[in-house]
């Protein structure tokens, strides 16, 4: 079994939507004057650990109720393609979330209960998404889950740790990555709903079919480019980072991706352009911020 199998498990592509939100929640605090560095490379490590282990979790579960089958269009997934026992990979994640609890540790040594909750939640997200009798990816509860972990969660729990105070505009200002990370979940769920009606996993898109869920990308995309000229209006936050919404409105190839996609393409140039653009928002946005 090669490392290159369980990079590939890790599904790296993803890990923006862990690190961006802990980038721009950090570059809040730095504003602030509360800037913590053990405390942000804890919620850094914590967070990309928190993102693996679900990715690991996905990954056995789907395999193991039968939800990846050779018809997948999306990237192969090791459990199901028999590069990796069940049994492993079910290790695997245990022993990542074991990792991040850790971690999370010293988090909580700093922040106290809050920070006990919110990564209790995290890590019972990420296994309940596909795991459990009732999983939240499977009842359409998926994007709800992801916006507020991948979002106000992640940013305001990061700016938290490190200046042991809540901040409104570090949880506003998570909305802008969490639906740009709902929106990376949109494309895997519009490439895979053929696949996931068979299996009986009920995403938004086989709920309510493709077309909302290419409206769902679009809302999402716009969404996330409206909360840098929220922070400025509403709080008077820098204008630097309406360059990060700009970027939104300007890079449109993955949206045209998914608004043109039609039954049996993979998608892969609009998830690999989401991530990027998840990427630039978030580097925008928090350079913007702290200059």
């Amino acid at each position: 079994m090669s490392l290159r199998v369980w990079i590939d498990a890790a599904r790296p592509k993803t890990l923006p939507a862990a690190v961006v939100p802990v980038l721009m929640g950090t570059a809040i605090a730095w504003r602030d004057g509360v800037f913590h560095w053990p405390s942000a490379f804890a919620a850094l490590l914590a967070s990309v650990l928190i993102q693996i282990g679900t990715n690991y979790a996905n990954d056995y579960f789907d395999a193991v109720k039968g939800t990846d089958t050779e018809e997948r269009i999306g990237p192969q997934r090791a459990t199901a393609a028999g590069l990796v026992s069940p049994a492993a990979m079910r290790a695997a994640f245990i022993v990542t979330f074991a990792l991040a609890a850790l971690i999370g540790a010293y988090l909580v040594w700093r922040g106290g209960l809050p920070i006990v909750w919110i990564g209790l939640a995290s890590i019972a997200s990420g296994i309940l998404y596909t795991g459990g009798p009732k999983p939240l990816g499977y009842v359409g509860l998926g994007d709800v889950f992801v916006l507020i972990f991948f979002g106000p969660v992640a940013t305001a729990g990061t700016y938290y740790v490190q200046g042991l105070a809540w901040s409104e505009v570090a949880a506003i200002a998570g909305l802008g990555p969490g639906l740009l990370a709902v929106a990376l979940l949109t494309v895997n769920n519009l490439r895979d709903v053929d696949q996931d009606r068979k299996a009986g996993k009920r995403t938004l898109a086989v709920r309510f079919g493709p077309t909302f869920a290419k409206w769902e990308y679009v809302l999402c995309w716009l969404g996330a480019a409206a909360v840098p000229v929220a922070l400025w209006l509403v709080f008077r936050a820098p204008g630097w980072p309406l360059i990060a919404g700009g970027v939104c409105l300007i890079y449109t190839p993955p949206v045209e991706a998914v608004v043109t996609w039609e039954p049996g393409k993979p998608l892969n140039s609009a998830l690999g352009g989401t991530g990027r653009l998840l990427v630039a928002y978030g580097v925008l946005f928090s350079v913007g911020w702290v200059v």
